[in-house]
């Protein structure tokens, strides 16, 4: 018996060994999902669209993957979808002014080539970008001013709590004043700056939108029907998962409730509003991932006709 125990524990360890050295490398891995949504009423020329989404890349997490993100712009360069949501915490604001620099400075690099392409991005703010690890920490709002102007330099389209009209590509077929869709930017959060109602005001009444947001938590605000498509990230995807049963992650056991980590959420929020979390591209705590690789998310746009009810909120 005393040697069953051994082996099993030098197989144990062996094992955690393997798991251990796995979740350094993963990160340095992208999966491209590609998923496709009906939106109501979808205008003509963005049927067949795709839009793209990244989120929490994290620079400044020890041992961070930046060149996760910048292989992630790369495939977006190629594949050129419409436009490109960001949903949040482009840093980990770790360290002092000197590293925030060079966090800001890698940011940067990973958003020019993006930004140089013509490809139209958007970008919405996370906890991390304003220094706020929990729901009742201290806001850095300075941080994220500075985030925002980083941003904004590097030709990329912030919103907070505003929608902002987005035109089909050149090459989609001309459809009169009817041709374009919404983007609903709602703010953080953790930073108690996510007005939905606020957001959903700047629409034009029952105009085709796509909205996106940071953190999960917010999508509950948006009234039935006001968010065919939302998408978030904020979870990582509970970035360290149990091997075949991903519903299984760190979040599940250290979360009361249920959590849902990534892809399309099911029993959450009101009728007529699907959710897309995205596991994102960087870290938190840990520099790892287990079986829960980076993400790019590819969305391709579908008309559906007015089979539900018309969208009631927009001015």
């Amino acid at each position: 018996m005393k040697q069953f125990f051994k082996y099993a524990g030098v197989g144990l360890l062996i094992f955690l060994g393997f798991v251990l050295a796995w979740g350094l490398i993963e990160p340095r891995y992208l999966a491209v999902e590609n998923e496709e949504v009906a939106i109501v009423d979808l205008p003509r020329a963005w049927d067949g669209q795709r839009v793209a989404q990244l989120s929490d890349w994290q620079i400044g997490m020890w041992l961070d993957n930046p060149d996760t993100a910048e292989d992630a712009a790369e495939v977006i360069i190629e594949e050129r979808p419409a436009a490109v949501m960001l949903t949040g915490d482009f840093v980990y604001h770790r360290g002092d002014e000197e590293d925030r620099v060079e966090q800001f400075g890698k940011v940067s690099e990973v958003l020019r080539p993006l930004v140089d392409s013509g490809i139209p991005t958007y970008a919405v703010l996370g906890n991390h970008d304003y220094a706020a690890e929990k729901p009742d920490s201290k806001l850095d709002r300075e941080l994220a001013r500075t985030v925002t102007r980083t941003l904004r330099r590097a030709g990329v389209t912030v919103l907070f709590n505003e929608a902002v009209p987005l035109r089909p590509p050149t090459n989609a077929p001309a459809n009169g004043p009817d041709e374009l869709l919404y983007l609903v930017g709602v703010g953080s959060h953790y930073a108690k700056n996510d007005d939905v109602e606020g957001a959903l005001d700047d629409l034009p009444r029952g105009a085709p939108r796509i909205a996106m947001m940071h953190n999960p938590d917010s999508y509950a605000r948006f009234p039935a029907r006001t968010a065919p498509l939302a998408v978030a990230g904020h979870t990582h995807g509970g970035q360290i998962r149990l091997p075949w049963l991903p519903d299984f992650s760190y979040q599940t056991f250290a979360k009361d409730g249920d959590v849902h980590v990534d892809g399309w959420v099911e029993d959450f929020g009101e009728e007529g509003n699907r959710l897309y979390v995205n596991r994102g591209i960087g870290m938190s705590l840990l520099p790892i991932r287990v079986n829960c690789m980076p993400e790019l998310t590819m969305f391709t746009l579908r008309r559906a006709e007015g089979e539900a009810e018309p969208m009631a909120v927009g001015r």
